[in-house]
């Protein structure tokens, strides 16, 4: 297989359909084999490339790492900048990585979209995670090729592929330690369950984990968008906040009322609505709970959702 074709022929593809003539475009690179191989595809499509190599600091020699990736960067016709961040602790370790790594982007990418290098392997582990923590349709859905102004091209290419166009390149691809870890859950995924799951169905696991993804991404875009009209006709503004008419969400289907709920929620300041408080907010429209429901607050003060009449309203109370 001509490995580099394959790869460079999914980035053309993803430019014509997302980028609409930008030829500018930033990549997030890591030094290891997916993201090299996507900033050298992306420079192969006539792209002009600024590498953004994230230095995460959370091993000894990241920062030798870092640099050797942005040298490679340069090497193929890119621009490079390194990005040093601060990775805190909520929510563990992967997570908290995470976020600091989006914001660090973000921050850096003067208005450019960025490409990342997840592959069609990162999708299949994603649905795996939804399933096992009881997700509904949108964690199932996976990761979208384009949410602006955030770029997958490589969600149709499998992790050997990006790996075949660093051997065809002779890139120096960084083997990250922490992806070879089994505390991590992914790693596993990876290591363990994927391989298994092949045995078990006699292979295209992570094929059909991907289609999967695709086919509820349609579903979810099409309840988000009825979800959004109904919201539209059923919040109203009063003062400060944002209250929510009852009588026009009672009727809707529950994908579509609980995402008018969760919208609603996160409009009038709830912390991270959780399911349970997604279902109990629902309850209340529903008339199946009465009473308040907590949704958040600070160290002084909580939020707390109450009904009156046909309008669900938040308040403040003192702790």
């Amino acid at each position: 297989m001509d490995c580099t074709r394959v790869v460079t022929r999914a980035v053309a593809d993803f430019a014509a359909v997302h980028l609409a003539g930008r030829t500018e475009v930033c990549v997030g690179l890591s030094g290891g084999p997916d993201s090299l191989a996507l900033t050298a595809a992306a420079l192969r499509t006539g792209l002009t490339v600024r590498a953004l190599v994230v230095d995460h600091a959370l091993q000894p020699g990241s920062d030798a790492v870092a640099a050797e990736a942005a040298r490679t960067a340069v090497g193929l016709g890119a621009s490079a900048q390194v990005l040093r961040v601060s990775v805190g602790t909520d929510g563990g370790m992967e997570a908290a990585a995470r976020d600091a790594r989006y914001a660090a982007l973000d921050a850096a990418r003067d208005g450019l979209p960025v490409l990342l290098a997840h592959t069609m392997d990162d999708q299949a582990e994603t649905v795996l995670l939804g399933l096992g923590r009881g997700s509904g349709a949108r964690s199932l859905a996976g990761m979208r090729a384009w949410r602006e102004p955030w770029g997958r091209p490589l969600l149709g290419v499998r992790r050997r592929v990006t790996v075949g166009t660093c051997t065809e390149l002779a890139l120096p691809a960084h083997a990250d330690p922490h992806n070879r870890d089994p505390r991590f859950t992914r790693v596993r995924l990876r290591a363990e369950v994927i391989p298994l799951l092949d045995e078990v169905l006699q292979g295209g696991v992570v094929e059909a984990l991907a289609r999967t993804a695709a086919s509820l991404q349609s579903d979810v875009t099409a309840l988000d968008e009825i979800a959004d009209e109904t919201y539209s006709r059923a919040s109203r503004e009063n003062g400060t906040t944002i209250e929510l008419d009852v009588s026009a969400v009672t009727g809707s289907p529950d994908a579509v009322r609980t995402r008018v709920v969760l919208r609603w929620l996160r409009e009038v300041g709830a912390t991270e609505p959780t399911t349970r408080v997604i279902v109990a907010v629902d309850e209340v429209v529903r008339g199946l709970r009465g009473g308040q429901v907590a949704i958040g607050g600070g160290p002084g003060h909580r939020l707390v959702v109450v009904r009156v009449d046909d309008v669900l309203r938040v308040r403040g109370v003192t702790r």
